[in-house]
C-alpha cells in the first residue's frame, strides 16, 4: 500500500547544503519526524535512518543491497533497518527484488528522479480516489438533504 505524507513547504533549491535539503525532504514526506528549527543535521546526518537513504540508496542508485549488507554497513538493528526499508518501500521509493532466498534493494528503477516519478503516480492516483469518494458524499448529502433524487 503507497503511504507518504504532503505538506505544502517552501522550496529548498537556494540551499546548497545537501545534507540539510534531504533530511527537510525526508521529514517532508514523512519518512522521518517533522524537524525543528533546533535540529542539529550534524547527528541527523550520522543517523542510521539518514545514512541508508543518502549513502547506500542515493550515492549508490545502481547497487543492489541485502539486507546483511545493509545492516553491516549502517551499524545498526535489524529492526530499526527494516522499520525504515519497509517505509521507503511504501512510499514506492525504493524497490525490492528477489535472487533465490536473499531479498536485495535499491532505488527504485536505480535513479531518483525515476523512483519520484513513481511517487507522483501514486499520489496523482490517491488523489484521484478521493475526488470520487467526496464527490459521491457530496451527491448522498445532496439526497439526504432532499434536493436530489437517487
Amino acid at each position: 500500500m503507497f503511504k507518504m505524507t504532503v505538506v505544502s513547504t517552501p522550496t529548498r533549491v537556494l540551499d546548497s547544503d545537501i545534507d540539510r535539503n534531504i533530511a527537510y525532504f525526508l521529514s517532508d514526506i514523512g519518512y522521518i519526524p517533522r524537524l525543528k528549527p533546533s535540529t542539529d543535521f550534524q547527528v541527523i546526518s550520522k543517523s542510521a535512518y539518514f545514512r541508508l537513504f543518502k549513502e547506500c540508496f542515493l550515492m549508490n542508485p545502481d547497487r543492489y543491497w541485502t539486507g546483511d549488507e545493509l545492516l553491516t554497513y549502517l551499524k545498526t538493528s535489524r529492526t530499526t533497518l527494516y522499520r525504515h526499508l519497509n517505509k521507503l518501500k511504501s512510499m514506492d521509493i525504493l524497490e525490492e527484488i528477489q535472487e533465490g532466498k536473499t531479498k536485495k534493494y535499491r532505488l527504485r528503477s536505480g535513479d531518483i528522479m525515476k523512483a519520484w516519478n513513481w511517487v507522483e503516480v501514486n499520489v496523482k492516483m490517491a488523489l484521484e480516489n478521493y475526488r470520487k469518494t467526496v464527490e459521491h458524499i457530496w451527491r448522498l448529502s445532496r439526497i439526504e438533504q432532499g434536493r436530489e433524487r437517487p
